[in-house]
């Protein structure tokens, strides 16, 4: 814990860090209170379509007279459940697949590299294309095909540690001593990938976000009647010319999401990297 709130210290003690601490912080509220407070963001009022923001609708309504507010707020906490399982999962098959290929070396290190740099070749939305249309929509779906576009940046970080690591003396000498090879990787290996894992995943984290709202934008991602930022996007969009602002609520939340999270991941990485301080 003591470690935790000197890291938190320090990434206060940067600008841009607590402009990302405090952005997270105002989203991650703004999705956890905003559902418990807001009415039904399902609920359709046809005599409200369009409402301009006030009293009664603080971020108006859309052109079914659902309450955007209530929509956006679960569109948020939506995205941020999907962007966090995605990273987590990710990050763990990429972190165990990049640390076995750096250890066992050989043949698997050659042919996970080149799993990795096949899967990197493709650009994420037509990779992402491809699997929808092999597999469908869906959450599920979209899960697993977001998690394989990310888990090659995981694997390969990881991969990168592992290879340095592999030859270093302390790691000769207790396989000599005929240390289990788990107890290895769980005592040193581990330990040492942990650090650039958890920065690399800060930094993925907006952008899958934005990720997320790409493909809800363009049909592929979140299916009605369930909401998300990419979607409310899309409806505002094709309704602007009645009403701009169901369009500017969703893309600001969107915004300050990725800003923040973008903010708070540099400060972490400067934190956290010895590399950047110095050169900081």
């Amino acid at each position: 814990m003591s470690g935790i709130f000197a890291t938190l210290k320090r990434i206060c003690s940067e600008r841009d860090g607590r402009l990302g601490l405090a952005f997270t912080c105002l989203i991650l509220m703004f999705a956890l209170v905003g559902p418990l407070v807001s009415p039904d963001p399902n609920a359709i009022d046809i005599k409200a379509r369009f409402a301009a923001p006030g009293l009664a609708h603080l971020l108006g309504t859309d052109n079914l007279g659902r309450d955007l507010l209530a929509r956006t707020s679960v569109g948020t906490r939506y995205a941020l459940t999907l962007a966090v399982i995605i990273v987590v999962i990710s990050s763990i098959i990429g972190s165990l697949i990049g640390i076995i290929a750096g250890i066992v070396g050989s043949w698997i290190d050659r042919a996970v590299a080149a799993v990795f740099d096949i899967v990197n070749a493709f650009p994420p939305l037509i990779l992402a294309f491809a699997l929808i249309a092999l597999y469908g929509n869906g959450s599920a779906t979209f899960v697993l095909l977001v998690t394989v576009v990310f888990i090659p940046q995981f694997g390969r970080m990881a991969r990168a540690r592992a290879k340095t690591l592999r030859n270093l003396s302390f790691i000769e000498a207790e396989r000599m001593l005929a240390v289990h090879p788990i107890t290895i990787v769980v005592r040193h290996y581990l330990p040492n990938v942990a650090g650039p894992i958890i920065v690399l995943a800060s930094m993925n984290l907006p952008v899958v976000i934005a990720f997320e709202a790409s493909l809800s934008f363009l049909g592929f991602g979140v299916q009605p009647p369930k909401s998300s930022l990419g979607t409310l996007i899309k409806d505002g969009f094709i309704s602007i010319n009645q009403s701009w602002w169901p369009t500017v609520a969703a893309a600001l939340v969107l915004a300050i999401a990725t800003l923040g999270a973008t903010l708070l991941g540099e400060a972490l990485r400067r934190v956290i990297d010895p590399k950047s301080t110095r050169a900081r």
